[in-house]
């Protein structure tokens, strides 16, 4: 049974998208990888990229084109100085010269070495193909495929071999279901994230898992800190005003104190007092920030991805600083945990590629990884954490993915929102429960968006050519 680990789900990167910016940008540092372990990085002359499916017809809404450039200069998307993108992508464009590896240079010009072919490639519609040559060694090809969520696999062996490693683990609880998880935690009397946490110490020491969980947890709350207190017009040319600052600032109004921290930040916060009316706003601002910041190719966690990766965030923010004070690096752990498995069994059964599955595989996906994740905060016990999730993609199935000009913005910045509110509910939902009434188990489910996910027309998957794409054009902007 293959484990995907809490850590593949939720990983730190940049934005504007886990599949067309972090997964190619993964893509080109295993290429760089594969012509040092063959001897021949110093050879490379020249090196071509051509995107393929989803891949081109979105990519420069998505800065594929960028995140193949910035792999392939050497740089690490979880720990590039963010503010340095622009100058180093300014300057190849500027000197046609690309720092291969961060070792040496090349002539690279983007405009004829990056290829975006509108075809698709058969085994997956996110394709990407590099190429590098020199007068000391023949041509080397190599094409990946960026599945969802900053994954990237090979046609054959690469994904063999990571589930062969994965395999030699020896994990307490094995499980390859929603169903064969809950067994788990019935007989073993445990909670979701802990059945998860004993997992994951298969993978790394218990130290580690802390100090990690908490990492991710700290990128999210200072995306949404950011994207709070940030103003302006996101890059692309749609022309879209960032909302989040000013919602903030309605929402926030005079306080006493100022604050400099994310901590002071948080208790500025806690000390207003919110309505129900407040609380939808507060919910809102924390997944547009996010979603904003995403937008303007700054560092997120995929949560699965990165055009989701505000719902998980403002729905742990809401719980933190609206619900439960109190709350603090116990209950995020338990929150990261438990959301992390659930959207491991989306992974495995179904997908988390918008352009596989359309916004159902992401919205809908986060939605019910935050929804678990809020139920078993809340007292939920694991069959109502499982229904919680359920119901949360259950009302998402068939969530088409319809970015206008190929960007991350509209509409997939409010349907973060979107998401996040319905998480809220769908837990809400769930705890009022009896697992005995429930009709629709979490497998069924899964089952069903990925069997909905095939029946879909490609134009609705990724692809900006039906939908809000085509209705509404660059120039209504």
């Amino acid at each position: 049974m293959e484990y995907v680990s809490v850590f593949e789900m939720l990983k730190i990167g940049v934005g504007p998208s886990s599949s067309h910016t972090l997964g190619p940008w993964r893509a080109a540092e295993a290429f760089l990888k594969e012509l040092k372990e063959q001897n021949l990085l110093e050879k490379v002359e020249k090196v071509k990229v051509d995107l393929y499916g989803s891949l081109s017809l979105t990519g420069r809404g998505h800065a594929t084109d960028l995140a193949a450039m910035l792999g392939l200069s050497g740089t690490d998307p979880e720990y590039i100085p963010v503010e340095s993108i622009s100058s180093i992508i300014d300057t190849i464009n500027r000197d046609k010269k690309l720092h291969l590896a961060g070792a040496f240079f090349i002539d690279f010009d983007p405009t004829t070495e990056v290829v975006f072919n509108k075809n698709f490639l058969p085994f997956h519609a996110n394709g990407i193909t590099f190429t590098a040559q020199g007068s000391q060694m023949s041509p080397y090809t190599s094409t990946f495929y960026s599945i969802g969520g900053g994954f990237i696999i090979k046609e054959k062996t690469d994904d063999d071999k990571e589930k062969g490693s994965k395999q030699e683990k020896n994990f307490p609880y094995e499980f390859d279901s929603a169903k064969e998880l809950l067994q788990h935690c019935i007989k073993q009397d445990k909670k979701i994230s802990e059945i998860i946490f004993e997992d994951e110490k298969a993978l790394r020491e218990e130290s580690k898992i802390h100090s990690e969980l908490l990492r991710i947890w700290h990128t999210m709350f200072e995306c949404a800190y950011i994207g709070c207190h940030t103003e302006g017009i996101l890059p692309g040319g749609l022309n879209v005003k960032r909302r989040a600052y000013d919602i903030h600032k309605k929402l926030l109004g005079d306080i006493p104190n100022p604050y400099h921290t994310l901590e002071g930040w948080l208790a500025a916060i806690r000390e207003k007092k919110v309505q129900f009316r407040e609380i939808l706003k507060w919910v809102t601002c924390f997944s547009l920030a996010v979603n904003e910041v995403n937008a303007s190719l700054g560092r997120v966690v995929t949560a699965p991805t990165n055009g989701s990766s505000g719902v998980i965030p403002a729905v742990l923010l809401y719980y933190l600083a609206i619900d439960n004070h109190q709350g603090g690096e116990q209950q995020i752990e338990q929150f990261l945990l438990t959301a992390g498995v659930i959207g491991s069994l989306f992974k495995k059964h179904a997908t988390i590629s918008a352009a596989m599955g359309g916004c159902q595989a992401e919205i809908g996906v986060s939605s019910a990884m935050a929804a678990a994740g809020l139920c078993e905060l809340w007292g939920g016990n694991p069959e109502q954490v499982m229904i919680a999730a359920e119901i949360a993609m259950e009302h998402h199935l068939g969530l088409t993915c319809d970015p206008i000009g190929g960007l991350v913005q509209i509409p997939c910045i409010e349907r973060n929102a979107m998401g996040a509110i319905k998480a809220i509910n769908a837990a809400e939902l769930a705890l009022e429960t009896d697992p005995k009434n429930a009709k629709v188990p979490l497998d069924k489910v899964i089952a069903t968006m990925w069997q909905t996910a095939q029946d879909m027309n490609t134009k609705y998957k990724e692809t900006s050519e039906a939908g809000l794409a085509v209705a509404v054009s660059m120039a209504d902007c």
